[in-house]
């Protein structure tokens, strides 16, 4: 490693290093209080998440395993969580729509920093009727339908000004027809078999709660942090 290289590092680990976590007031979280299945406390939580002005609380991480076995994972929107799990949709072509038919199990990940707070949802994946499919996707704003439009989602793109001509034609047909089909266009489910609910504490004594679907009922339990 020469000279240059060295700097590089060592300022980039003075500023990793810098960074602090929680320069806030954090929540409480008794888990006693808890409900006694993961949806609820979900909506609970995430209605909190809104109201201390988290940016984005509806994003999360969706990990998937690859046709090599190795894990992969990626940012995306929240669509929905009700009785039958989390919802998400993306196209069934695509790299992660492939990684579900082949092996349809997943982990979803929420990290709402205002609060210090992390749920990880962990179950099977189901894909939602082609009715439901639709429905979502017509529901969602005209950018929405356009990029669901615009081209197949994963293959390798030969050029910016392809994805720029691609991208008007999708504007302008969504435009034209607001209720253009796209067959590819998915909603899934992850069905929670263990849903974990994270608090964190400035002094480290952060709690973590998991449900964990046994014989049909949740069992709730403390973990170590």
């Amino acid at each position: 490693m020469n000279d240059a290289t060295s700097d590089t590092q060592r300022a980039f680990r003075d500023l990793l290093h810098a960074q602090r976590v929680w320069d806030t007031d954090l929540p409480g979280f008794d888990p006693a209080t808890a409900p006694h299945s993961p949806v609820p406390l979900f909506h609970a939580w995430f209605a909190e998440a809104v109201a201390a002005g988290q940016p984005e609380p509806h994003t999360m991480t969706l990990a998937t395993v690859d046709a090599g076995g190795h894990p992969d994972v990626r940012t995306l929107m929240l669509h929905d969580v009700d009785d039958r799990g989390w919802h998400f949709a993306t196209h069934a072509t695509s790299a992660k729509g492939r990684q579900l038919a082949a092996r349809p199990y997943a982990a979803l990940g929420f990290y709402w920093p205002a609060q210090g707070r992390q749920v990880r949802v962990r179950g099977p994946v189901t894909v939602c009727a082609p009715a439901e499919s639709s429905a979502d996707l017509h529901a969602r704003s005209t950018g929405a339908l356009a990029a669901a439009l615009t081209g197949s989602q994963s293959d390798v793109l030969g050029s910016g000004e392809e994805l720029a001509r691609a991208a008007d034609a999708a504007w302008e047909r969504a435009r034209a027809e607001p209720d253009a089909e796209v067959p590819t266009w998915t909603r899934y489910t992850v069905e929670p078999h263990e849903a974990e609910f994270f608090q964190g504490d400035a002094r480290r004594r952060h709690i973590r709660l998991r449900y964990r679907l046994e014989d049909g009922a949740w069992v709730r339990e403390l973990l170590w942090p």
